[in-house]
């Protein structure tokens, strides 16, 4: 299907792009990729009037550090988080969730501002980004924001980023040495999480010194599993170590029930695949 007529802007700062949005109104869109945005457009289940287009703003696609953070421009894509030599050696989680995200095509045009900015339950970067504890730059009409994941997601499809404002970094506090993993699970015909789980653990002397964990499609937004987190503090990475946290995966979510698993089926899967990832981010 042809989308519906709008205007089209490409602003080349992130203030033209502030402006852009005011002047706008409330039935604009925000262009950061588009891979989930043009589906929606071309079948009309959007009509915005306008449609603002993030990619001709250089400063959004920068990728940097200093002394305690990786600093992640909202309009870098996926393949070029995946890259990363940075965050490779500071926060692997994040490019290991990448790695799961769609297709090549979908990578290389797709960016993680974008995708976190849409927070979809079934996205896989949410909760890796709330297992990391990052940051979320937001810039509007009244100066630039900071808000930490925990209170970013707020239920299904929206986050605290509010009319007139744009998402224009993440930052990621330095995971320097930790062991990670992304565990996933989900049908071969689409690359949506039935469920999966995002593990850092910090490992001293063969025991787990800090654990975060993240779980996808749990509930309306990722959710921290803390009561694993807890039950592996101060425990050696082993298999039964790992189930026996596992067990506490389950613990604060509300799986949802659709066409693709029960809501009993997910918490099952959320279970298997905390303890598989926790073994596997342990070695």
């Amino acid at each position: 299907m042809i989308p519906a007529k709008f205007d089209y802007v490409r602003p080349s700062s992130v203030e033209e792009a502030v402006s852009a949005l005011q002047q706008a109104g409330e039935d604009a869109k925000i262009l950061a990729g588009g891979q989930s945005l043009l589906p929606v457009l071309r079948l009309r289940m959007a009509a915005p009037s306008t449609v603002i287009d993030l990619g001709g703003i250089p400063e959004l696609k920068r990728i940097g550090e200093d002394d305690q953070y990786v600093m992640v421009g909202a309009m870098a894509t996926h393949h070029e988080v995946m890259r990363n030599d940075l965050i490779k050696q500071h926060v692997e989680l994040i490019s290991q969730a990448t790695e799961t995200v769609a297709d090549p095509q979908v990578r290389h045009r797709g960016t993680l501002g974008g995708a976190l900015a849409h927070a979809d339950p079934a996205g896989d970067l949410g909760a890796a980004a709330l297992a990391l504890d990052a940051e979320f730059v937001i810039l509007g009409s009244g100066g630039t924001r900071l808000v930490p994941a925990a209170e970013f997601f707020q239920d299904y499809f929206t986050t605290a980023i509010g009319e007139g404002e744009i998402l224009t970094m993440i930052r990621f506090p330095k995971y320097t040495g930790w062991k990670t993993h992304y565990e996933k699970f989900n049908r071969v015909a689409q690359a949506w999480s039935m469920v999966a789980v995002a593990v850092a653990l910090k490992v001293d002397g063969g025991s787990i010194s800090e654990a975060r964990i993240g779980l996808t499609n749990m509930g309306n937004v990722p959710i921290r599993a803390t009561g694993v987190e807890r039950a592996l503090v101060g425990q050696a990475a082993g298999p039964d170590v790992a189930k026996a946290a596992a067990e506490h995966a389950t613990e604060g979510t509300s799986a949802p029930s659709d066409a693709d698993a029960a809501a009993d089926y997910r918490e099952h899967l959320a279970k298997v695949l905390t303890g598989r990832a926790v073994l596997a981010a342990a070695g």
